[in-house]
């Protein structure tokens, strides 16, 4: 086998799947282990039947290779293997099999598919990658059919399409309330389990990819699934070209850590026909190590592996012109050949010295189910992480903390845990990238949405078939005082407050937010906290809303609009607790009396109230001031404003005990709100946010 580097630079000449070059069509194939392959030209009108059967040849160590003129652009094609028997093996040459690097893969039953030869040729008009800094992101993760299939304000055609997803009617909704990436859940190339499709069900979130060069067909219009993979690549790319345009990036949530052939007793589609023993990992006698929950895990000591993740993602980043990347599983594509997380695995290595991704967001879900499986803060410098920490100590401060005092009379925590997170969660994430290192979240698309977590205290997945089986069920959740949607007029304000102090904990939070479709506006799943199987008003983005949900979607907003204005709520390193500097900004905390925190008061798990100055200093001297203070007790407190040096006043601009913000707090008018030492009352468990003058 080449070494690592080689194959990680292959040259044009050297790439695998099809390339057309002089009229003549040229296919490369990985495969170690197998005897014969063959190429199966199929015929246009019915794929199912092979009109030219070629041999492909031994390349090199590993490579088969065939050239052909049948091999053109439109040509449906699939591949035959053979190879010996053994217990790593799963070779059966009567199979059709998807080429691991196709870029066009068509869907003709639950059973089968085939290939297509695509160009791919668009017209991008001069529109180039936004290019946003990590600092000023807001991530917003979203589903690619959910987020428009409810929006009647959309064509019947286009509603839960990649088309959509470009429309100026969605592209509205993301500038108007401040996200400026999109996180698409998987739309590389999917199949749903059978015992879904059993159960009249499929897989709707996608993480369980077939083929990672092709778009998820679904995704695209009727006319553009009629029409071929060309149209619904040129369909996607359009999307991703307009979004663009109106400068907001696209982020593609990517599972490379296994594929939809599941476990030993799975369907064979492709990885396994060709090289099971090479493309998965499994012992001598042939069982898999499972460390994805699916059933297999792709194996990454494999530098071929690696190489067809690569090949993919340069794919995706130059052709198709992604901003980024969400690594589903993180921990298992960086397990070398022990089978033990590597933070230095080649894979790593080879994203961070490819110039392809020089721009590229590399954002990791940095665990998996194997052992040794969590490693929050142990990837290298270029990957941001998902911050389960952040949504851990959140929900419990302002959730389940809450919860415990109203049934005990004491709190579990005080604030010490909300502050480091709030601060950028330096005690786990603590690279060069700084708080920038961390994907700060309270929800994502798995778990209980941002309503449900404070409407529900349980889970309720019947509707999955699994008997209420599936999904978390330590949430950190929080009903207020009624299990579900019918509940008082006081409960549903208690929660509608709790949302604003979550939304406000992960926007003004050291660190890069991210957002679930659908929490900006109250969007709720009936408490199914799991729901990857539901393709149904459930899941899907509301776009009718109620007066509540347009003032929860103002509000959000008016957060985001804050962050926008004010760069001391996102900054690129930690902050100093002594004086703000051209590197650092200022970072202070302050307690009830207005004084510097102390020992006893970190330690205190009734200490639930606390105040964080933080200020930065530009060249000309000017200053960006603000005070934020957290309150997370049910019972209103007295909090005495500290005399920051130089402040002569400070000016209330949110509270998240309203609705909606004052108009005192849109306008911009620069009064003092509440002077140095005076003592001002705050709501039981409510944010207030404060621009010193």
């Amino acid at each position: 086998m080449s070494s690592p580097e080689a194959l990680f630079q292959a040259s044009n000449s050297e790439q695998l799947g099809v390339t057309i070059a002089n009229g003549m069509g040229t296919i490369r194939v990985y495969s170690e282990t197998a005897s014969s392959i063959e190429l199966c030209i199929l015929d246009g009108d019915d794929p199912r039947q092979v009109t030219s059967a070629i041999p492909l040849e031994p390349a090199e160590a590993d490579i088969w290779q065939a050239t052909s003129a049948e091999l053109q652009l439109g040509t449906k094609y699939a591949l035959r293997v053979d190879g010996p028997e053994g217990p790593r093996n799963r070779f059966n040459n009567s199979l059709f099999l998807i080429d691991p690097y196709s870029r066009g893969v068509v869907r003709e039953s639950a059973r089968e598919y085939h290939c297509v030869v695509i160009d791919g040729q668009f017209d991008w008009q001069g529109v180039t990658k936004p290019n946003i800094p990590l600092e000023d992101l807001v991530i917003y993760e979203a589903h690619a059919r959910g987020l428009t299939r409810g929006n009647k304000a959309l064509p019947d055609d286009l509603r839960g399409t990649y088309a959509a997803l470009g429309h100026e009617s969605t592209i509205e909704h993301l500038k108007k309330i401040g996200v400026n990436a999109v996180e698409l859940l998987p739309i590389q190339m999917l199949i749903s389990e059978p015992h879904l499709i059993k159960n009249g069900l499929i897989n709707y979130w996608g993480y369980n990819t077939i083929n990672f060069f092709t778009p998820h067909h679904r995704y695209a219009t009727a006319a553009a699934i009629q029409a071929g993979p060309e149209a619904i690549i040129a369909e996607l790319k359009t999307a991703i070209r307009e979004l663009h345009r109106n400068g907001i990036e696209v982020i593609m949530d990517v599972v490379y850590n296994h594929t939809a052939e599941g476990g030993a007793g799975g369907l064979t589609y492709s990885y396994r026909g060709l090289d099971n023993s090479s493309y998965y990992r499994q012992d001598e006698n042939g069982n898999y190590h499972d460390t994805t929950g699916c059933g297999n895990s792709l194996n990454f000591a494999n530098p071929r592996v690696v190489q067809m993740t690569l090949d993919s993602l340069r794919y995706w980043t130059n052709e198709m012109q992604i901003d980024g990347y969400r690594f589903d599983l993180a921990t298992t594509l960086a397990r070398n050949e022990i089978n033990h997380f590597d933070s230095n695995h080649p894979l790593l290595r080879a994203i961070n010295d490819d110039q392809n991704f020089s721009e590229t967001k590399m954002i990791v879900e940095p665990w998996d189910v194997g052992l040794g499986g969590w490693q929050t803060g142990n990837f290298p410098d270029r990957f941001s992480e998902w911050n389960d920490r952040f949504r851990d100590s959140a929900r419990r401060f302002w959730l389940s903390d809450v919860a415990a005092a109203r049934n005990s009379g004491s709190h579990w925590n005080g604030v010490a845990d909300l502050a480091t997170r709030l601060s950028g969660s330096r005690d786990i994430i603590d690279g060069p990238s700084g708080p920038l290192g961390g994907i700060n979240f309270i929800t994502a698309h798995d778990g209980f949405c941002l309503h449900d977590l404070v409407s529900y205290d349980v889970k309720h997945n019947n509707a999955n078939g699994e008997s209420n089986r599936d999904g978390a069920n330590n949430n950190s959740s929080f009903n207020h005082g009624h299990e579900g949607e019918a509940a008082s007029e006081e409960i549903r304000i208690q929660r509608r407050k709790a949302i604003r102090n979550l939304l406000g904990t992960v926007l003004f939070s050291s660190g890069i937010p991210m957002i679930t479709s659908g929490d900006e506006r109250g969007k709720t799943q009936n408490g199914n906290n799991n729901a990857y199987c539901q393709d149904s008003v459930m899941t899907w983005l509301n776009w009718e809303l109620t007066r509540q949900q347009q003032d929860l979607e103002e509000t959000f907003s008016y957060l985001t609009k804050l962050r926008r204005e004010n760069p001391v709520l996102r900054p690129k390193t930690f902050g100093d607790f002594s004086q703000a500097t051209a590197e650092h900004d200022l970072l202070r905390w302050y307690n009830t009396h207005g004084e510097i925190m102390s020992e006893d008061d970190w330690h205190n798990p009734e200490c639930r109230t606390i105040s964080r100055h933080s200020e930065r200093v530009f060249e000309d001297g000017s200053k960006n001031s603000l005070l934020l203070i957290i309150h997370g007790s049910e019972t209103s407190t007295e909090v005495t404003m500290p005399d920051i040096s130089g402040a002569q006043g400070f000016e209330q601009i949110w509270n998240s005990a309203h609705e909606t913000p004052s108009p005192h707090e849109l306008s911009t008018q620069g009064t003092a709100s509440f002077a140095v030492g005076e003592k001002i009352e705050i709501s039981g468990t409510s944010m207030m946010l404060l621009r010193v003058c």
